[in-house]
């Protein structure tokens, strides 16, 4: 069961050119891309995306084998799945411990 971390890391906000100004300007992040409901800024170790919606809290990239078996491992095991695309494809779960990860292989 080999996963690793990835270097992205997503949050969301109701007004994400404000959330951007914030990284650009405080943290030295750069614009990377833009589009009506997502702002990607690019940092010399991690990427961060800004997603126009509710905050759920920061979203961190893990990538796994396969996204099926780990979801349903993970949700047998005590996690909840809080955002499921497949079409996108993303899969949000939420751990025992308030951990929230994007799954990916």
């Amino acid at each position: 069961m080999a996963n690793r971390f990835g270097t992205d890391i997503l949050i969301q906000a109701e007004d994400p050119n404000g959330a951007a100004l914030f990284y650009v300007e405080q943290l030295g992040f750069e614009i990377t891309g833009e589009t009506p409901e997502m702002i990607s800024l690019h940092g010399k170790h991690i990427n961060l995306f800004i997603e126009r919606g509710p905050a759920l809290g920061p979203v961190l990239e893990v990538t796994v084998d396969s996204v099926e078996e780990a979801k349903l491992r993970l949700v047998k095991n005590g996690c909840t799945v809080v955002k499921d695309e497949p079409d996108f494809p993303r899969c949000y779960i939420r751990d025992p411990f308030g951990l929230i990860y994007n799954l990916t292989s």
